[in-house]
C-alpha cells in the first residue's frame, strides 16, 4: 500500500482529535485522521451524548409515571405509562448515527483525509495503521495523540457477563431488574438514576465517606435526597468485594458483610487513559504517572509531537479536549496560542444537575485566600417555584478585598445550561459588582446567580 504523507497526523477522532483535525484543515493544513472506530469517540458513540439521551427518556418516563399516579402537582394525570426499551435505544442510536455521520462531514469539508484502523509508532514521524485492506504507513511533520481513555476494570470484578461498564449499560436490551452501580461519581449516579426511573432496583456502592466525592458536601446533598426519594439505595463507606452467580459481596464501613442479587452490575470506578497498543514506547515519551506529559501548549517531551485530551491527565473532559485541539491546530499553522484558560466547567448530570466552575470555599480558604460567599435558594426563584423544581441554589466564591470572583457552583434542575455564563463570568475577571450590575432576565432560574451576588456583598433582595 501506497506511504501517505501530511503536514499533520491526528491519532484518535473523539472530541479532541476530530476538532483539531477539522480546524486544521479550516487553516489549510495537510491532515489526516486515524481512527479505529467510529468518529465522535467515546463521548459521542458510548458516553456523554446516548447517556443524556438515556436520561433524558428516563426524566420523561418518570413524569407520565407520577401523573398516572396522579402525584403530580401540577393536578395532570394519565394512564398508566408504557416503556418500549427497545425504541428507546434505537432513538438513541439514531440520534448517536447523526452526529457521528455530522462529525465525518465536516472532516471531510476540512478536507481531511481518514484512516480506518488502529495505528502503531514506529517513530516520531512515522505510524503504520492497520486497516482492513492491510498495513498503510504515514509519515507526518507533526503528530497529535489523542487517544482518550476507558473504563477501569476491578480485579474483584472484571468486565464481562453480568458485570458492565458504561458502555454495555448504554446499550442494553431491557431495563435491569435490579441493579447495582459499583462507585458513586458522576457517571454512576448519572446511570444510576435514570434506570432507576425506567423501573429499576438500584443500589449504589461507594468506597468513600458520600457520594460524588469530587464536589463538596453542600452541592452534593440536594442529590443525595433526591437520590432517596426515588428509591436508590445507597451505601458508602462499602467495597464490592466479589460476585457469585448474581450474589454480590459487600464489605460494609464497620467490616461487616452483606450481600446485593443483581441482575446486572455497573461497575463505574474511574476512566483511565488509553496508553497501551500505540506503540508509544518507540517514542519514550515523559510521562505524569500513567497519562503523557505536556506543556502549555499540549507538546510532549518530543520535538512535533502534541497530546490532548483524556491521555493527558484530569480533568477527564470532553471541552477539554475539544479546546486543546483547537488551540494545538492553530500552534502547528504558526500561531502564538497558549494554554491560559482560568476554568474548566464540569458539569453532572445527576437529578438535580451540578455545575462546579473555579474555586469552591474550601479550595480557596485552604490556598489562603480571604473570601466573600453568597448563596440564593431556588426555593426564592419565581421560574424555579413555576416549573416545580425548586431544589438547589446558586453560589458565589470572591475575593474579599476586590471582590474577584474565584468560583461559581450551583446545583438545580437543568442548571447546566448555566455553566456557559459562569465560565465566562470567570475567564472575563468578573467581580461581584459586574454581576450585580448586570440586569438578568426575569423571571429565569439566571437571576439566582445576580441575587447570589446581591448576598455576597451583602444586601440580598429575595430572601
Amino acid at each position: 500500500m501506497k506511504e501517505i504523507s501530511c503536514k499533520l497526523l491526528v491519532i484518535g477522532a473523539g472530541p479532541g482529535g476530530y476538532i483539531c483535525a477539522i480546524r486544521a484543515g479550516q487553516l489549510g493544513i495537510d491532515t489526516v485522521i486515524v481512527e479505529a472506530k467510529k468518529p465522535g469517540g467515546t463521548c459521542l458513540n458510548v458516553g456523554c451524548i446516548p447517556s443524556k439521551a438515556l436520561i433524558h427518556a428516563a426524566d420523561e418516563f418518570e413524569m407520565m409515571a407520577r401523573s398516572a399516579a396522579r402525584e403530580s402537582p401540577l393536578g395532570i394525570s394519565v394512564g398508566r405509562p408504557e416503556l418500549d426499551f427497545a425504541k428507546t435505544i434505537a432513538w438513541k442510536n439514531r440520534m448517536v448515527g447523526r452526529l457521528t455521520g455530522g462529525v465525518s462531514g465536516l472532516l471531510k469539508k476540512a478536507r481531511v483525509k481518514m484512516v480506518a484502523g488502529w495505528a502503531r509508532f514506529r517513530d516520531g514521524k512515522t505510524v503504520e495503521v492497520e486497516t482492513e485492506t492491510g498495513l498503510q504507513v504515514i509519515r507526518a511533520e507533526q503528530i497529535v495523540i489523542a487517544t482518550g481513555s476507558e473504563s477501569v476494570e476491578l480485579p474483584s470484578l472484571p468486565f464481562g457477563g453480568p458485570v458492565i461498564s458504561s458502555t454495555e449499560a448504554l446499550s442494553l436490551a431491557q431495563v435491569p431488574g435490579r441493579l447495582v452501580v459499583v462507585g458513586g461519581g458522576y457517571i454512576g449516579l448519572e446511570l444510576g438514576t435514570a434506570f432507576a426511573k425506567l423501573g429499576a432496583a438500584v443500589t449504589v456502592i461507594e468506597a468513600e465517606a458520600r457520594i460524588l466525592p469530587q464536589y463538596d458536601a453542600e452541592l452534593t446533598r440536594p442529590v443525595a435526597k433526591r437520590l432517596d426519594e426515588i428509591g436508590i439505595e445507597v451505601l458508602t463507606g462499602c467495597r464490592a468485594k466479589g460476585l457469585k452467580g448474581d450474589v454480590l459481596t459487600i464489605e460494609m464501613a464497620d467490616g461487616r458483610q452483606e450481600t446485593r442479587t443483581a441482575d446486572r452490575i455497573l461497575v463505574t470506578v474511574g476512566r483511565r487513559p488509553v496508553t497501551d497498543g500505540w506503540g508509544l514506547d518507540a517514542i519514550d515519551l515523559d510521562m505524569n504517572g500513567r497519562f503523557i506529559r505536556i506543556d502549555d501548549r499540549c507538546r510532549t517531551s518530543m520535538r512535533g509531537v502534541y497530546a490532548i485530551g483524556d491521555v493527558t491527565g484530569e480533568p477527564m473532559l470532553a471541552h477539554r479536549a475539544m479546546a486543546q485541539g483547537e488551540m494545538v491546530a492553530e500552534i502547528v499553522a504558526g500561531q502564538n496560542r497558549v494554554w491560559d484558560r482560568i476554568c474548566i466547567p464540569a458539569v453532572c448530570f445527576t437529578d438535580p444537575e451540578i455545575v462546579a466552575v473555579g474555586l469552591s470555599p474550601g479550595e480557596a480558604k485552604a490556598s489562603g485566600i480571604d473570601i466573600k460567599t453568597g448563596l440564593f435558594p431556588f426555593q426564592a426563584n419565581g421560574r424555579a417555584m413555576t416549573l416545580g423544581r425548586e431544589a438547589g441554589f446558586v453560589r458565589v466564591v470572591a475575593r474579599a478585598d476586590n471582590h474577584l470572583l474565584l468560583g461559581i457552583q450551583a446545583v438545580g434542575a437543568g442548571i447546566s445550561e448555566l455553566s456557559a455564563g459562569f465560565a465566562l463570568a470567570l475567564e472575563m475577571r468578573a467581580r461581584l459588582e459586574d454581576i450585580a450590575g448586570t440586569i438578568h432576565a426575569h423571571p429565569t432560574q439566571s437571576e439566582g446567580l445576580l441575587e447570589a451576588a446581591f448576598g455576597a456583598l451583602g444586601h440580598p433582595l429575595h430572601i
